[in-house]
This record gives C-alpha cells, sequence and structure tokens, in this order.
C-alpha cells in the first residue's frame, strides 16, 4: 500500500436510543460491540464482525431529546448477503420491514438483487445478493 491510499474503517451515525439501536443492529446485521467509550456528554460504541474490520459507530449524545435530521445527503449503508431471500423471510418475521425484493440490471445483465430496512432512527440499509460486484 502506498503512503496516499486510504482503508475505510468506520462509518458514524448518531442515534438517540443506544440500547435499541445496539439491540437493532445485532439482530439485524450480526454486529455485536467491539469496543465502547463513555464519556461525560457523549457514549461512543464501535460495532463489528468477523466478516470484515469495517465498523459502525454509534454515536450517542446524552443529552439530546430530538430526533436527528438526515438532511438530503444521507444515502444508506449496505451489506452483502450469501442469500438475500432467506434474509429477507429472517427480518419479515423479526417484523423489521423491508422493502420488496428489487433487480437491477445494467445493459440487459443482472447487477443486483436488493432489499432495505430502516433502524431505530431511520438510517436506511441496504440487503445485497452477495455477486461478483458486492462482496
Amino acid at each position: 500500500m502506498n503512503t496516499h491510499t486510504s482503508k475505510l474503517i468506520h462509518t458514524m451515525i448518531r442515534v438517540r436510543d443506544l440500547d435499541s439501536s445496539i439491540a437493532f443492529y445485532q439482530t439485524a446485521l450480526g454486529l455485536e460491540i467491539k469496543e465502547q467509550f463513555i464519556f461525560d456528554g457523549f457514549t461512543l460504541t464501535y460495532l463489528g464482525n468477523q466478516a470484515t474490520d469495517f465498523e459502525l459507530e454509534l454515536t450517542y449524545n446524552h443529552d439530546v431529546d430530538n430526533d436527528y435530521s438526515h438532511g438530503s445527503g444521507y444515502g444508506h449503508i449496505a451489506v452483502c448477503v450469501e442469500d438475500i431471500e432467506e434474509s429477507f423471510r429472517r427480518l419479515i418475521l423479526l417484523d423489521m420491514q423491508p422493502t420488496d425484493i428489487k433487480h437491477l440490471k445494467h445493459k440487459d445483465t443482472h447487477l443486483a438483487s436488493f432489499f432495505f430496512i430502516q433502524d431505530p432512527d431511520g438510517y436506511k440499509i441496504e440487503f445485497l445478493q452477495r455477486s461478483k460486484r458486492y462482496r
């Protein structure tokens, strides 16, 4: 790796209810707490699993009672899974209300099969069938 190459290490989102968010990500994505740092005014919780070194950082501000707005710039977090149909059925049974599975083609070639769910704070998570592009 040259000195100009960067490595993605985490995505940070602000959450309103830390316990609900941790439970959601454990259940929906199989993420576990890797580290947690509690400060006077906020808590940083890093979630991950064995599939990757990439982490999701949950930032919980202790004295904030209002919902966070996502604005028009936030898109989604994406994960890939071995079996999109099985993941979809599992999340239906957990009442996580996934969107319908969609299939995306580019120039008559299948590019992706995917669906979305939302976490307790409204952040969208895209589930993609593991394939050539999405590993």
